[in-house]
């Protein structure tokens, strides 16, 4: 079957209110998903024109990777993140320490990532870690998805590194979390697809599994 890869940004008008603007202050980076990295250089221009703001462009986010953030961390006071979710953001305000606002132009909704945030997302990405390393037998998920193969090279090694454990692997197109519970014998479960999985179910990153010691 081919692939046809389509363009989907979003094309409207971002406009930052005044009662957002007032949030901000100092160097801010700004950062996006790539449905709105287009809208960057606009949103860059409406700061500029406030006194207290200096606007530097980070670019794109990635799944888990948050480099372009990374790479300018010690230019700015905090970003300023473009996009729907949490995951990014939280993302964000881990690796670089930085206090993250968030704009989603879906329903002009402006928040902040508040320490609580990362409390509760480090909470659950803990108990995942302690659910895996309990577990004597793991699931292991598989997209078929382009673009969607992270880390599937690393599963041999965790199979040699975690020689008690029984591994399943569930290969799929659509990661339907409603289809979980046909398979009880399951008592944690991998992720090698997006990492945004960790935002609907109780999942642990592949990547997360390097960092146990």
């Amino acid at each position: 079957m081919k692939t046809l890869f389509i363009e989907s940004k979003y094309n409207k008008p971002i406009k930052i209110k005044e009662d957002m603007i007032r949030k901000l202050k100092g160097n801010i980076g700004l950062v996006s998903s790539i449905q709105f990295i287009d809208a960057l250089p606009d949103i860059k221009e409406q700061l500029e024109k406030e006194k207290d703001i200096v606007p530097i462009i980070a670019g794109q986010v990635l799944g888990c990777n948050v480099k372009n953030a990374e790479k300018i961390k010690d230019r700015v006071d905090s970003f300023l993140y473009i996009g729907d979710g949490q995951f990014h953001p939280l993302g964000i305000a881990i690796k670089t320490k930085k206090q993250v606002f968030t704009l989603s132009p879906f329903n002009n909704r402006f928040n902040k990532i508040r320490k609580k945030d990362i409390e509760d997302y480090e909470k659950r990405k803990k108990a995942a870690m302690v659910r895996f390393l309990h577990a004597e037998t793991v699931g292991i998920l598989v997209s078929t998805k382009p673009g969607q193969h992270f880390q599937t090279d690393k599963i041999g090694n965790l199979e040699k590194k975690y020689p008690n454990k029984k591994f399943y692997i569930f290969i799929s197109d659509t990661i339907d979390y409603r289809q979980f519970e046909n398979f009880p014998f399951i008592q944690a479960w991998v992720n090698t697809a997006c990492p945004r999985i960790e935002e609907d179910i109780l999942v642990l990153n592949m990547m997360d599994i390097e960092d146990i010691k």
